[in-house]
């Protein structure tokens, strides 16, 4: 309240990763600085805008591209060429990331020393440095300090590590030359991918570990060097939040202050971006959809009696069936793609959000005990990923990139079905991942209960299951009548997917998981209708098969002489 407005605001904050980040960020700049223009971005843009501007450093001059090297508590390395492209390589915390920092540097101490004690008997001059600092009395101490040891903590052991090697201990002296190398080599990475072979980059140090350090910042540099002729290297002198003043400086030069502006997120990985906004692939709906309708039939469902409204409820899913007869056609192109996935070694996966994915999830899971399938035939991908399971996450069916990422992170291919599941049909993270699965040709469905959908040219999917169950009981709640219409058409298109597949005998499942006594039972009882021998054979049949079925069932027909007996597609 005291502080004059500011005229723009840069905000750099360590964790900042996502457009949901920056959105509640933004948020909260607009409730206390009502009207300042805000630019929100994660602690390296800071830092890298805190680097001095060396002469030439625009674009068509000397400088092609700044590479910020960063390795204090963390590390990470964050690379920007001068027309903006911006790549990033670490930053992943400590326990998956952070090569070369602090951390790294003080844990690979603990475990270097307690290894050449057991292989040489002897305790080397970093161990004792490492007992001193920590008070403790003897390696043994090391096991309980380690799994109690705060992050910071750990990382401070570093410094005793750059002192052993200064004393000439070969231990330190391998794990800083380690460092140095790893550093350097995500640098040099940062470096290709943002500036042209043969231009000059400049390579920004932050952190303290390398700038209060300079024998190990002289040895980053020689390997960088090595990597990377054409560079100029430059220690940060400025504080990284002295970058957020010259972002903020930025946005005043932008010429509409009214428009949110925002710094790009570093690419986690550069095949994950979208070539094209997937905004463009959600369908128009030319009319309300069935499931936003108010339902005739229960305007006064709060006053109804209980035994009139499970009649209801019972009567309209009694009507569900009908209305995906319809369908079928397309239903049965769905399951011939599918069936041609699976014989070519492709994998089936449904894509979706709240309901709708929570029902995806719950069918993949069910094939590998069902038909023995490996869990990556059949896949899940849920919006919000796996805590969206059982309790609703803030923005996420709302995130189309974010779909597209987990499409692309499951390295879909040609030979793959997507299926996109959205009661709507215009649920971005669902269209994101089509999308994304459509650039990588793989085939693609959307289950859906809005027959009002247009579609771009090209953009349809190609297969459209677009059901028509009329309103919610409770005017909204998918999780009723489409979510029952929706566990229909999943049942139907991998049941017999996997019957054309050879997975089925009759209707027996002659490929299930006896993983417990229920399906153990169930199994020899298969195998008995299918041979007609006893319980006793059928149990030893499987014992010797591990518990297969189909195999038992070919061991007994070739003895028995019952031989496979199948309808319509072979095995």
């Amino acid at each position: 309240r005291a502080f004059p407005n500011p005229s723009a605001i840069g905000i750099g904050l360590a964790g900042l990763r996502t457009e949901a980040d920056r959105a509640r960020i933004l948020g909260l700049s607009g409730q206390i600085w009502p009207g300042i223009p805000c630019l929100a971005t994660n602690d390296l843009e800071t830092a890298i805008a805190a680097a001095p501007v060396i002469p030439g450093s625009k674009p068509g001059s000397g400088i092609a591209a700044r590479v910020l090297v960063l390795s204090g508590t963390g590390s990470c390395c964050l690379g920007r060429g001068v027309r903006g492209k911006t790549v990033k390589i670490g930053g992943w915390g400590h326990i998956l990331g952070d090569k070369a920092s602090g951390f790294e540097i003080g844990l690979r101490a603990l475990k270097a020393v307690v290894y050449y004690l057991d292989r040489d008997r002897s305790w080397s001059l970093l161990g004792q440095r490492l007992l001193r600092r920590l008070l403790l009395n003897e390696p043994n101490d090391l096991i309980d300090w380690v799994s109690k040891a705060p992050k910071d903590q750990v990382a401070g052991l570093a410094t005793e590590v750059f002192e052993a090697a200064a004393l000439g201990d070969s231990i330190a002296t391998d794990i800083l030359t380690g460092a140095a190398a790893s550093l350097a080599k995500d640098a040099v990475v940062c470096a290709r991918a943002v500036a042209g072979k043969g231009e000059t980059v400049q390579f920004v140090f932050s952190g303290s570990v390398i700038l209060k350090q300079p024998r190990f910042f002289a040895r980053v540099c020689r390997a960088i060097r090595l990597g990377w002729k054409n560079a100029v290297f430059t220690p940060l002198q400025e504080p990284s939040v002295w970058g957020g003043v010259q972002l903020a400086r930025g946005v005043l030069s932008q010429k509409n202050r009214s428009r949110p502006i925002k710094v790009s997120s570093p690419q986690k990985h550069p095949r994950t971006a979208a070539h094209e906004p997937v905004a463009g692939w959600i369908p128009e709906s030319t009319a309300v959809s069935p499931t936003e309708r108010r339902h005739p039939r229960t305007m006064n469902l709060d006053r109804m009696s209980v035994a009139k409204a499970i009649q209801v409820f019972l009567e309209e899913d009694a009507l569900l069936p009908g209305r995906i007869k319809p369908h079928a056609p397309a239903i049965e192109q769905a399951i011939r793609l599918i069936v041609r996935a699976f014989k070519t070694g492709g994998r089936l996966f449904y894509v979706g959000a709240g309901t709708s994915g929570r029902l995806g999830v719950l069918d993949a899971s069910e094939c590998p005990p069902t038909f023995r399938t490996p869990p990556a035939m059949v896949q899940g991908i849920m919006a919000g990923g796996s805590q969206a399971l059982w309790e609703s996450v803030e923005g996420a069916e709302d995130d189309a990139e974010a779909g597209g990422r987990a499409v692309a992170f499951r390295s879909i291919k040609p030979r793959d079905v997507v299926i996109g599941i959205a009661a709507s049909g215009r649920t971005p993270f669902v269209w994101g991942a089509l999308a994304e699965a459509r650039r990588r040709r793989a085939k693609t469905v959307l289950l859906c209960c809005n027959p009002h959908l247009t579609f771009q040219p090209g953009r349809r999917p190609d297969v459209l299951l677009a059901l028509d169950l009329g309103p919610e009981l409770l005017t909204g709640s998918t999780r009723l009548k489409s979510g029952t219409a929706t566990k229909l058409v999943l049942n139907i298109l991998t049941t017999l997917s996997m019957v054309q597949i050879g997975k089925v005998a009759g209707n027996l499942m002659i490929d299930l998981n006896p993983s417990n006594t229920k399906l153990r039972d169930r199994a020899v009882r298969i195998l008995c209708d299918l041979t007609s021998v006893s319980r006793e054979r059928a149990t030893r049949a499987l014992e010797s098969t591990r518990w297969r079925v189909k195999d038992a069932w070919l061991q007994l027909s070739l003895k028995t002489g019952r031989g496979h007996r199948r309808e319509g597609a072979g095995s």
